[in-house]
């Protein structure tokens, strides 16, 4: 490559010049112009599946949208007007919060429900649209029908109990998960309020809830204690988790 005063005093020659001038072969690539840049796609933004699919409320659920109140987030520390979402159904009561820019079209007589956001060009908007419409679709299964999780013990001398533990209890009829996994002591987990949990078979943990979230959380603490491990194909599998076991490591 040439200089870049050399190469536009040569620029300028070539111009000036009538007559055809053959450049050397290392330096025609720096002479051409450049071809313009394909973009990555040219296809127009189309609506979040989940989000313009209509929800449908059983009997029973009822859905409840309150007026806007300003309320402070906790992450941009900003002051947005935000709606809460009451979902009353058999088995309790959850609250959703949604942002400003999400409706919620409300048949009662169709007993459906069908989200939309203002502008389909920005891109939280968008994002939020399939997440809000899951959050909402949850919580109505968890008013009616309730989520549960199952939990396996893999290992030798593995068990589980659900007992009370009246000293600790940190409500009336609290119950806690007490858990055998080769320690030296036994593992105790607090149920949450509003949670269930029994043993149907002792390597076996029935959690049941009306909030997905605290099921999954609480069955996520008791994973902890004892992660599936690789080799041996031990541990605590949460549903239908399943882990791929590795060789033995030969020294």
């Amino acid at each position: 490559m040439l200089a870049p005063s050399r190469g536009k005093v040569l620029e300028r020659a070539l111009a000036g010049t009538n007559a055809s001038v053959t450049l050397p072969a290392f330096l025609v690539p720096a002479f051409q112009t450049a071809a313009p840049r394909r973009q990555f796609s040219n296809t127009s933004n189309r609506p979040s599946k989940l989000g313009r699919t209509p929800i449908s409320i059983p009997p029973g659920v009822e859905l409840t949208i309150g007026e806007p109140r300003v309320k402070r987030d906790m992450t941009t520390y900003l002051k947005i007007p935000k709606r809460t979402v009451t979902v009353t159904g058999p088995l309790g009561k959850l609250d959703l919060e949604i942002p400003p820019y999400l409706n919620i079209n409300h048949d009662k007589e169709s007993r459906r429900a069908v989200l939309s956001i203002e502008n389909n060009e920005v891109k939280q908007q968008m994002e939020m649209w399939g997440t809000t419409w899951a959050y909402l679709n949850r919580h109505i299964i968890g008013v009616s029908e309730g989520h549960t999780a199952i939990l396996r013990l893999v290992g030798v001398g593995y068990r589980a109990t659900v007992e009370e533990r009246p000293k600790k209890a940190q409500y009336p009829g609290q119950k806690f998960v007490c858990l055998k996994l080769g320690f030296t002591h036994p593992v105790e987990e607090p149920v949450p309020f509003g949670m269930k949990a029994s043993t149907p078979q002792p390597t076996r943990i029935l959690l049941e809830g009306i909030n997905r979230e605290e099921v999954m959380s609480f069955a996520a603490r008791i994973r902890r204690w004892r992660r599936p491990e690789p080799y041996k194909g031990k541990g605590i599998f949460v549903n239908d988790e399943t882990i791929k076991l590795k060789q033995k490591k030969i020294k």
